[in-house]
């Protein structure tokens, strides 16, 4: 079979390489090398190149045995037509089982950190990339600091072992550039109040409020992969864009990555219902000067101005409790954090009986006395 991954090593002594935000250097935990982006970019340009075609042979062999396969009156499996994907790795040989969208991951065995740079041909390449800025050690910290103080956290999210799970992503994003014009009605009302001899007069004023304007957007951010919670992957923004750089395979290594499986048309909706929503309330900030003010129509015309695919630096830890999963995210660019965290009915109903027991005592004597 065509070799369809790399694997980056040290070329001093052939260490796994890793991605390091603070220095902006791929370094080698064993020997403490450090290369910048742009010399193993040179560096394995070669090997991936050679990684791409292999991909597309083993794609097009896979593409011919599932037909030979359907032709013999026979139908792949859904989990087979999704579907996982092997791949042998280049340092020790080990097979690696990945899904559909894998596009980076680690070697279990060897530990080297591998890319499938196949994923990432064409059409399916990203532009631009937020390289990780935050470490492990700091993404474990503020999940640490997440947990404190939370007393009825079951225990077993509080365990260090746990909380080591926590993994570096890089989220495949849909980055808009949008314009959103249009026109709405509003019915104002001020409202007065006196009082002449006997009575209570009210007096209400109505006003018809019309508004018409346009919104330009730039790079209104989606995620693009199935995989994420979209409330999760929102919650996490903003991400700074100055710090947007084109597209390397090179800011992978040490990390997890994926590529899109929800599309440019697919995401449209989602897209311009935020450009939507920021309008609305742009538009509606400018109506001042009303007791109460109700919207009555709005028009909006929505033209997408082009969009750019880009890869967002996320750690995130995944886990179930009783049945239930729980998802926590971090920003790994700024460090902003959400989490989705269970609770221990039995500590919590420990704390409620140790409470209410005296409350219970005390009520019962105030009664005796009164």
């Amino acid at each position: 079979m065509a070799i369809d991954i790399t694997n980056h090593k040290c070329p001093a002594c052939t260490g796994p390489l890793h991605y390091v935000g603070s220095s902006g250097m791929l370094e080698c935990d064993y020997c403490g090398s450090k290369y910048t982006v742009e010399e193993i970019e040179k560096l394995y340009a070669e090997d991936e190149a050679e990684a791409e075609e292999g991909f597309a042979v083993n794609e097009e062999k896979k593409e011919k045995e599932k037909a030979e396969f359907e032709a013999m009156g026979m139908e792949w499996s859904e989990e087979e037509a999704k579907s996982m994907k092997t791949y042998s790795c280049p340092s020790c040989g080990a097979e690696l089982i990945c899904d559909a969208t894998t596009a980076a991951t680690s070697c279990p065995y060897c530990g080297n950190p591998t890319v499938i740079p196949g994923q990432f041909t064409g059409g399916l390449k990203p532009d631009l990339v937020i390289p990780f800025k935050l470490n492990k050690d700091q993404a474990i910290k503020a999940l640490e600091n997440y947990y404190k103080g939370k007393i009825f956290l079951p225990k077993a999210f509080k365990e260090h072992n746990h909380i080591e799970e926590i993994k570096g992503v890089y989220v495949p994003f849909w980055l808009c550039d949008c314009e959103m014009g249009g026109s709405a009605m509003y019915k104002g009302a001020n409202v007065r109040s006196w009082r002449e001899g006997d009575y209570d007069i009210t007096e209400t004023t109505y006003f018809n409020v019309m508004r018409e304007g346009k919104l330009g957007f730039e790079m209104i951010p989606v995620d693009a992969s199935t995989k994420m919670p979209d409330a999760h992957m929102d919650a996490v923004e903003p991400f700074d864009y100055s710090e947007l750089k084109p597209f390397s395979t090179a800011y992978l290594p040490g990390f997890l990555a994926d590529k899109y499986d929800v599309s440019q048309e697919a995401s449209m909706e989602r897209i311009e219902g935020r450009a939507r929503n920021s309008i609305k309330s742009e538009m509606r900030n400018t109506v001042r000067g009303y007791s109460m003010v109700t919207t009555e129509m709005e028009n909006f015309d929505f033209e997408n101005k082009g969009v750019k695919y880009a890869l967002m630096p996320v750690w995130m830890l995944s886990t179930k409790w009783k049945g239930q999963n729980f998802l926590f995210a971090m920003n790994g660019q700024t460090g902003k954090l959400i989490g989705d965290l269970p609770v221990d009915k039995g500590k919590f109903w420990g704390l409620f009986a140790a409470i209410a027991a005296p409350l219970a005592i005390i009520s019962s004597i105030i009664w005796i006395l009164l």
